[in-house]
């Protein structure tokens, strides 16, 4: 008999069952290939110091990181690519490595480093599934660490105009977003029927672009402007990640949007330049898709 698995992740919200690309990622993998995980949603009891999620627990094993954990649900005989050609391997390796280029920073700048995107969005709803203290340093934390990544991947010595920086990354995005678009096309998924790894990927990065309401919204716009894209997640939430009204996913999410609509926020501040913060950790996006 297989020992049981635990996923825990963070929840969602705006009709997503994770507003955190990683644990979408991963979540969607485990739909697509079968994998029985019980998934265990971030609340006021997570006592964890850090931001690493999702992580997977089986037995006495504990694995983080999306890539590492997808391999071990492929060694658990869990594999959405059992069908694929070593081309198409190829090819997901490829696009994945394209979506960590080029949408990834644009993905970070919109939840973490656009200022008026997380002082009213992001920063209360992470804060709310979280502890005091750690709602007051945890969302701080994952927000200058996502600034730093940008940094490291776009910016020149010595100081980064923001507009500059905000400017290319977006460009990159929607070009990232067009790609997909066109190698989707009218498929349902990107190698025929049968949702993959790519899939998962893909949903992951673009469902909270899609769905989470922000104030500013350089990369919904454009995505919003590629259907096919859009019926892409629209199918997946409908097919494999359907709530009831009865969900107690549904209910936390909701109650955790109730909470955003009631709470006072700080106005978002002007930034004019930005440096690379303090305690910037390197490492590859493949292996963290987003802080």
């Amino acid at each position: 008999m297989a020992a049981p698995m635990e996923l825990s992740c963070w929840g969602g919200g705006w009709g997503l069952p994770s507003m955190h690309p990683e644990s979408l990622t991963v979540m969607a993998y485990a739909k697509f290939s079968g994998a029985p995980l019980t998934v265990n949603t971030i609340n006021n009891s997570w006592r964890a110091r850090r931001g690493d999620v999702p992580v997977l627990i089986s037995e006495d094993i504990v694995i983080s990181q999306p890539a590492k954990i997808l391999n071990f649900l492929r060694k658990q005989k869990y594999n959405a690519d059992y069908e694929l050609s070593a081309k198409q391997g190829a090819d997901t390796l490829a696009y994945i490595a394209l979506l960590e280029e080029k949408l990834l920073p644009s993905l970070l700048h919109t939840f973490w480093v656009d200022a008026e995107n997380y002082c009213s969005v992001t920063k209360p709803w992470f804060a709310s599934s979280i502890t005091f203290p750690l709602n007051l340093y945890l969302p701080g934390k994952m927000s200058r660490e996502a600034l730093n990544r940008i940094l490291l991947t776009r910016g020149g010595p010595p100081l980064y105009t923001l507009t500059e920086v905000e400017a290319q990354i977006y460009r990159d995005a929607k070009e990232c977003l067009n790609l997909l678009s066109k190698r989707l096309g009218t498929s349902q998924f990107f190698f025929g029927d049968t949702p993959t790894t790519l899939d998962a990927f893909v949903f992951g990065f673009l469902a909270p672009i899609y769905k989470v309401c922000f104030p500013r919204v350089h990369l919904q716009e454009h995505l919003k402007q590629l259907p096919n894209l859009c019926r892409f997640c629209d199918d997946i939430l409908t097919c494999y990640f359907r709530l009831t009204a009865s969900d107690p996913a549904l209910i936390i999410s909701l109650q955790m949007d109730d909470n955003l609509r009631k709470s006072p926020q700080h106005p978002p501040r002007k930034l004019k330049t930005l440096k690379l913060a303090a305690g910037g950790e390197e490492g590859s996006p493949l292996n963290r898709l987003s802080p």
